[in-house]
């Protein structure tokens, strides 16, 4: 394999990739980041670390050096890696963009401290991979928590191309580690917190299987819930464990494996939990969520002052060709909100509900900051369909960075 870093790189990331960096919109906010690094006369990325944390020379860290060489041969990456580490007790690491030929990380001391050394290798591995795809080259963060928000259409593609972005990166740690357990259980670690010398006990088999809970066609409000995490920009971790789980018997890591289309394909099925197109399905299901959608996004848009031009901007964007915007009534449709909530938790699942409220946190958050009449109907509803009120806060203000 000549060049392992893009055979192995997840198809829909590089297609969203691709698609996203000739947007109108990413192009402008680049050349606005380029000139203004241009103008900047300040001390770079490796002058801040160095003033703000621990560089790791090889004759201080020779084990993480030998682990970072084996994924620099693993990824076909030439550039001078320098590492670094800084105290903090969240698990964390993160991977900085390239300064005069150098690439940096920084990992927190209560990482490299809880992690084994495969489990080191899967964290540096991912890193790298956001460094090797160049994912750092979609400002994902500048573009939805900037000044002027983007259209809703553009912010649901940067959410759905972070999360294959993820999926790539940890294609890449895989790739470097080679222990499927040992991944799984640093991706565990990551979104627990936990240690190995707690009392909680990683067990593979039970995390995959809420993923085949979610999976289960018969799904049924309540079982096999969700996390809150579910509909930001990261995938929730039990889905990229069953990401790489079917990467593993994939032939790009063993001879024999599944083929790359239809690993691909599975991969799809799996991270589709997280993209339900309701509002053009024929299910009972996705009926119900696309009527709770439309009334629900009429009245959160109409509870301060009106229908703004950028929120009737946003609901065409979502609403199908058929739907007349100027002909749904939001006092008629708040009072059939109740009736439509009803109908969405018979339905439709958790999960199910939980898109739906994500997608009505996109239309209240094109005009920023979120007026309170509309977030707290926001809240109202998702407690009306059994989701726990944090939920709406952690979509209007979750932190769209790639880790």
């Amino acid at each position: 394999m000549s060049d392992p870093a893009s055979e192995i790189r997840c198809d829909n990331d590089l297609k969203l990739y691709q698609a996203l960096l000739a947007h109108p919109k990413v192009r402008r906010v680049r050349d606005t980041i380029e000139k203004q690094e241009e103008k900047r006369k300040g001390p770079g990325v490796r002058r801040h670390l160095l003033s703000t944390s621990v560089r790791l020379s090889r004759s201080m860290s020779g084990p993480l050096h030998v682990m970072a060489d084996r994924c620099q041969e693993r990824l076909g990456i030439q550039s001078r890696l320098e590492l670094y580490a800084y105290p903090a007790p969240q698990f964390n690491a993160v991977c900085f963009k390239p300064e005069d030929g150098r690439v940096f990380i920084m990992f927190s001391s209560s990482l490299l401290e809880a992690f084994s050394e495969q489990e080191l290798l899967f964290v540096m591995g991912h890193e790298l991979g956001h460094h090797v795809y160049r994912h750092h080259e979609i400002p994902i963060g500048y573009i939805l928590r900037g000044k002027t928000r983007p259209s809703a259409a553009l912010a649901l593609d940067l959410f759905a191309w972070s999360r294959y972005a993820e999926v790539s990166a940890d294609r890449a740690g895989a790739y470097c580690a080679e222990d499927l357990p040992s991944v799984a259980r640093a991706l565990f670690k990551l979104a627990s917190g936990l240690r190995d010398d707690t009392v909680v006990q990683f067990d593979l088999d039970e995390f995959l299987r809420q993923v085949d809970d979610m999976l289960a066609l018969g799904e049924q409000p309540g079982q096999g819930a969700p996390m809150q995490d579910w509909f930001l920009t990261h995938p929730f971790s039990p889905l990229r464990v069953k990401a790489l789980t079917i990467f593993d018997c994939s032939v790009l890591m063993r001879s024999g494996g599944i083929d790359k289309h239809k690993l691909e394909d599975q991969v799809q099925t799996v991270m589709g939990l997280m993209e339900p197109d309701y509002l053009k399905g024929k299910t009972e299901a996705t009926r119900a969520m696309r009527n709770l959608f439309v009334a629900g996004a009429l009245a959160v848009a109409d509870a301060a002052g009106g229908i703004s031009d950028k929120e009737r901007q946003t609901l065409e964007e979502f609403f199908e060709e058929g739907y007349a915007l100027e002909k749904l009534d939001p006092e008629r449709l708040r009072e059939l909100l109740p009736k439509r909530i009803e109908a969405a938790r018979e339905k439709a699942s958790l999960s199910q509900r939980m898109q739906v409220v994500r997608d009505l946190c996109l239309v209240a958050g094109v005009e920023h900051p979120v007026a309170q009449a509309e977030s707290k109907l926001l809240e109202e509803i998702a407690q009306a369909l059994d989701i726990p009120t944090g939920f709406v806060s952690q979509c209007l203000e979750a932190s769209p960075e790639l880790d």
